[in-house]
C-alpha cells in the first residue's frame, strides 16, 4: 500500500492529512515508540543509550538508528532536527563537525517528498551562550558569514529539496538581560539583509516583549515567518497570533507551529514528567493546546498557507498520541455554506 493513502490516526499515519498540513515532530529515534511508529522487533539488538542529567538527575534514553528515519516518514512528512542547534554543519577551517556527519547518514535514508525542518545552531540565534552555570555574551550572535559559510550552504548542498524550513531560536531573555526592542529590530533586520535570500527562514522568539510592530515589520520586510511556539514563557498560541494582528509573513507561504512544553513549565520539569516518552502523562497535557493549533491550523489553511507542526514528546508526554489527538479534531470535511460557497471546514 503506497505511504500515500495510509491516513489513520488510530495507526499513526498522517502523511495525508490535508494537502496544507505536514505533521510531525521535534526530533525522533525514540524506542519509546516502539508500537506506535516504530515496528517491533525491526530495531532488536540495534538500540543504542545515551545518558543526560537533567535537574541534576541521571536519565538514560534508548535511541534507535538512524536508518528508522525511513520508518518514520511513513507515518509523518516533516521532521525538526534539533541536534544541529548545539554546533555549526562545519567549522571554522570548514571540516565536518559530528553534526554534519549524522545529517550525512539521515540524508541517506529520505526519499522525495520526506522534508526537513533544521534548527539554526544557537552560536548564530543566541545573546547569551551558557557554559555550566555562566551565561556569557555570545560574540558571534546574529554573525551572517559563520550561518552562511558554516550552516546555510552546507545544510543546502546536503539535504536539497528535503529542506524545507530553518528555524532560528532566540533564547528567553530575563529582565536584565534584555536588549532593546528597538536594537532588537535593527540587529534582525541587519541580519536577514545579510544573509542569502530564501524562503524558508523562521524565527522563533522566546521572550514575550520582542513581540511586537517593530519586530514584525522586519520579519514582514524580509519574509521571514513568525514560529507559534507552545513553550513554558511565552503567551497561548492564540495569543502570539494575535500580537501580529492573524498574520503570517513567510513568503514562502509556510508556518511553523512548533509544541513544546506546557505553558508554565519548565524544560526540566517538563522531561522529568514526560520521561520515558512512551504515555500521555495524566494532567500534563493542555487541551487547549490541541483546540489552538487546529483553530490556526485551519486559519493559515483558509489563508493560503501550507502549516507544519512539530510536536515534542514533552509537551504530553508522547509525541505520536498527541499527533493523533491533533488529527482527530483537524477532520476537515466539505460542506456548503452561505451563497453555496464551498468550505472545507
Amino acid at each position: 500500500m503506497s505511504i500515500q493513502s495510509q491516513t489513520n490516526p488510530e495507526t499513526f499515519y498522517f502523511r495525508d492529512l490535508h494537502p496544507q498540513v505536514c505533521l510531525g515532530t521535534a526530533s525522533d529515534r525514540y524506542a519509546g515508540w516502539v508500537g506506535q511508529i516504530y515496528s517491533k522487533n525491526r530495531y532488536e539488538g540495534r538500540i543504542s543509550k545515551r545518558s543526560k542529567v537533567i535537574g541534576g538527575k541521571p536519565f538514560i534514553e534508548e535511541i534507535l538508528p538512524v536508518e528508522s528515519v525511513e520508518e518514520y516518514f511513513e507515518h509523518f512528512s516533516v521532521l525538526e532536527i534539533d541536534f544541529t542547534f548545539y554546533r555549526p554543519l562545519l567549522g571554522p577551517d570548514k571540516a565536518p563537525t559530528p553534526s554534519y556527519q549524522v545529517l550525512k547518514i539521515y540524508q541517506a535514508h529520505l526519499k522525495r517528498g520526506d522534508r526537513l525542518i533544521l534548527k539554526v545552531p544557537q552560536i548564530i540565534t543566541a545573546h547569551k551562550i551558557g557554559h555550566g552555570e555562566e551565561y556569557a555574551r555570545n560574540e558571534a550572535y546574529l554573525n551572517p558569514k559563520i550561518f552562511t559559510q558554516q550552516f546555510y550552504e552546507p545544510a543546502i548542498e546536503l539535504l536539497g529539496s528535503n529542506l524545507t524550513g530553518f528555524v532560528f531560536e532566540q533564547e528567553y531573555q530575563r529582565r536584565e538581560d534584555r536588549i532593546p526592542l528597538k536594537e532588537m529590530a535593527r540587529d534582525l533586520d541587519r541580519f536577514f539583509q545579510t544573509i542569502p535570500k530564501d524562503d524558508c527562514y523562521h524565527l522563533e522568539l522566546r521572550t514575550d516583549l520582542y513581540l511586537r510592530n517593530q519586530v514584525f515589520e522586519v520579519l514582514e520586510k524580509h519574509g521571514v515567518g513568525q514560529v507559534l511556539s507552545h513553550w513554558t514563557w511565552l503567551p497561548t498560541l492564540r495569543k502570539q497570533l494575535a500580537k501580529s494582528d492573524g498574520r503570517f509573513f513567510n513568503v514562502g507561504k509556510e508556518l511553523v507551529l512548533r509544541l513544546l512544553t506546557p505553558l508554565g513549565m519548565r524544560y526540566e520539569d517538563s522531561y522529568l514528567e514526560a520521561y520515558p516518552f512512551d504515555r500521555l502523562i495524566e494532567g500534563m497535557l493542555q487541551p487547549e493546546m490541541i483546540l489552538e493549533t487546529v483553530e490556526i491550523m485551519k486559519r493559515a489553511i483558509d489563508q493560503g498557507m501550507a502549516v507544519n507542526v512539530t510536536i515534542n514528546n514533552r509537551a504530553g508526554g508522547n509525541a505520536p498520541l498527541i499527533a493523533r489527538m491533533i488529527a482527530e479534531k483537524f477532520s476537515p470535511k466539505k460542506k456548503v455554506g452561505a451563497g453555496g460557497q464551498r468550505s472545507l471546514w
